[in-house]
């Protein structure tokens, strides 16, 4: 009764070498990373929601784009749509005043618009894809790391019976079953990653569809002076944002 009871996984521990125990405290560090990214990334992810609908709300209702500038100056752009548009109103009212003075604002004022659009839509993407790469490669490594601790802990189990001359059921299937406790954490480490990387994934998806959809209507009203349809928001049905030139 007391051989049954001193099984489990603070048994397993104590007789792990050292290769068990860093694979235990790989698996932990793992965990603890992915656990974080995915409580971070959340956070930040409703706090860009909020305020990207504040914002949207706002430009959608102001009166002009002066309006919009002066409420980004005031309390800054705290998210990718107030972001864009800030970088969209600088690049129209920098080309107006200096022209083309340098390769970077070659050509017309909506072109050199178009490229400062398209440079924050990619900066915009990048940032929302910081962290994924790490959740990604958790999920795909995690179950690995423990099935290759299950694997060495059998083997030593194994070993260690071989060695003692008692194969009996009930001295094989002790070690055995513990070291299949490193599965059980691979797998526990590797779920929450992989759910978390496909949350963030779709949302990252849904946020820069909404990003491309307002940068042509951004891009109107900076570069053309004149809104599509009036301030109706953001659809689906939006045209994608003119071809980036050749040239740069």
């Amino acid at each position: 009764m007391n051989a049954e009871s001193s099984l489990g996984f603070a048994h397993f521990i104590a007789q792990s070498d050292a290769v068990g125990k860093t694979l235990l405290v790989l698996l932990v560090v793992m965990s603890v990373l992915s656990w974080a990214i995915i409580a971070l990334k959340g956070l930040t992810l409703a706090a860009r929601k909020r305020r990207g609908a504040e914002f949207l709300n706002l430009f959608w209702n102001a009166t002009s784009l002066e309006a919009v500038a002066h409420e980004i100056a005031t309390h800054g752009a705290r998210d990718p749509f107030s972001h864009l548009a800030s970088h969209a109103m600088h690049a129209q009212s920098h080309h107006a005043k200096y022209g083309a003075a340098k390769l970077a604002e070659a050509g017309t004022a909506s072109e050199f618009v178009t490229r400062t659009i398209k440079k924050v839509l990619d900066e915009e993407t990048t940032r929302l894809e910081n962290g994924l790469t790490l959740l990604a490669t958790v999920g795909a490594t995690a179950p690995f790391v423990g099935l290759f601790g299950t694997v060495w802990g059998v083997y030593h189990a194994l070993v260690a019976i071989g060695m003692s001359g008692a194969g009996t059921l009930d001295k094989v299937a002790g070690p055995v079953g513990e070291a299949l406790i490193m599965t059980g954490l691979g797998l526990a480490v590797a779920i929450p990653a992989v759910v978390g990387y496909n949350w963030f994934t779709r949302a990252n998806r849904v946020i820069v569809s909404r990003l491309d959809a307002f940068a042509y209507e951004l891009h109107t009203f900076v570069a053309m002076g004149q809104p599509l349809a009036g301030p109706t928001g953001i659809s689906a049905s939006v045209r994608p944002l003119p071809a980036r030139p050749a040239t740069a």
